[in-house]
């Protein structure tokens, strides 16, 4: 576990510069900006890994299979994000990770969870960021929690892009910081 660990968080601090790296200089970037880019990045890396994998590889044996991460990302954020967005959370007293088996299934679980996180996201201002919002049986602020959404995603990539690697598939947000790279001249 401390190996993933420390395999996301060198994940976020290679991937943070490329996202920043494509921002006009001098900006002034807010709380909710901040939030918005760092969801917008984490939502198209776990998608873009989510598509990647090929079917056959979602139920390889490894600690959870691949389909199972998929499963439990999507779980985690349909809770955090339902609360966020005051919505009851349609998967409530389902265990996606048992329950879906297939690629489509999985990936189409995925992309309904970023649907009511992309709501969540979208409404964050720099005004209402700091309000205290219910996270369970506690309150934190709305930004906690979306930074939660984010951290947790993260950790949970950083796992997904070694199952990836293990199969000689290059994570999207390789794909991406490698363009964006070519892009500015260098090859």
């Amino acid at each position: 576990m401390k190996r993933v660990m420390y395999f996301a968080s060198a994940l976020v601090l290679l991937v943070a510069p490329a996202v920043y790296s494509q921002m006009p200089a001098g900006q002034k970037i807010g709380l909710a900006t901040s939030l918005q880019r760092n969801y917008a990045g984490i939502k198209a890396n776990f998608t873009g890994a989510a598509e990647k994998m090929p079917e056959a590889d979602y139920s390889m044996p490894e600690a959870r299979t691949y389909g199972q991460l998929i499963a439990h990302i999507a779980q985690a954020q349909f809770g955090q994000c339902a609360a966020l967005t005051g919505v009851p959370n349609p998967m409530a007293g389902k265990n996606l990770e048992q329950e879906l088996k297939t690629k489509a299934e999985l990936t189409k679980a995925l992309a309904d969870s970023f649907a009511i996180c992309d709501k969540a996201f979208a409404e964050v201002t720099d005004a209402n960021a700091t309000e205290m919002v219910k996270a369970g049986q506690n309150e934190q602020t709305r930004a906690a929690s979306l930074y939660g959404v984010i951290v947790h995603g993260n950790e949970i990539a950083g796992t997904a892009y070694a199952y990836l690697r293990t199969k000689g598939i290059v994570p999207p947000s390789t794909e991406r910081a490698q363009g964006a790279m070519r892009g500015r001249g260098q090859q």
